[in-house]
């Protein structure tokens, strides 16, 4: 008999168990059982890694010259202001107000600390850029935003702004006062 080229599969007798040869064998314990896991795996990838190398090693590549790539500025640039939501004095002037408290910072017990944050006051005044008539269209219009979210319990804008301990909610109340300005076409 002339031999075959293909073996013959070995019976179900000569193969040893599947749950001897298993990683997950009867007595081991999780830990013992992952770490099983894990090392074949790092076999696995490790084998994976060298046939791609192989199998890309004949293509040329040229390495990238990154300062041909990135260009940054030299000198830092702040972004560009968003352009004004509103277009009616009063509404665009509490907007204005919103956003130098958000970048200026906040502060309580004065209109301007040493450090340049501002109250609700001090944000407008600065903002209205000393239109009197301007400043107090826009802080009455505040104080109803106010009482409209909190009740009449408020006194006054800067009594309302030192009760709070952040800035979160009295720059929220600017940004409510010129969408309400604005809705009032003030």
């Amino acid at each position: 008999m002339a031999a075959s080229l293909h073996p013959t599969p070995a019976l179900q007798e000569d193969q040893p168990s599947q749950a001897a040869s298993r990683p997950g064998g009867a007595g081991l314990s999780l830990e013992a059982r992952l770490a099983a896991v894990e090392a074949a795996m790092t076999v696995r990838l490790d084998e994976a890694a060298v046939a791609h190398e192989v199998r890309t090693a004949h293509l040329a590549t040229t390495p990238v010259n990154l300062t041909e790539v990135v260009r940054v500025p030299l000198t830092p640039t702040s972004p560009a202001a968003p352009p004004p939501t509103y277009t009616t004095p009063v509404a665009a002037l509490l907007e204005r107000a919103h956003r130098r408290m958000e970048t200026d910072g906040w502060c309580a017990g004065a209109m301007t600390d040493k450090t340049g944050a501002v109250c609700l006051i001090g944000a407008i005044r600065k903002e209205a850029r000393g239109d009197r008539a301007l400043e107090t269209d826009a802080a009455s219009l505040v104080l109803d935003a106010i009482r409209r979210r909190f009740g009449d319990d408020t006194d006054s804008v800067p009594a309302f702004n030192d009760a709070h301990g952040s800035g979160h909610i009295p720059a929220r109340m600017l940004g409510e006062a010129a969408s309400l300005a604005d809705a009032k076409s003030l």
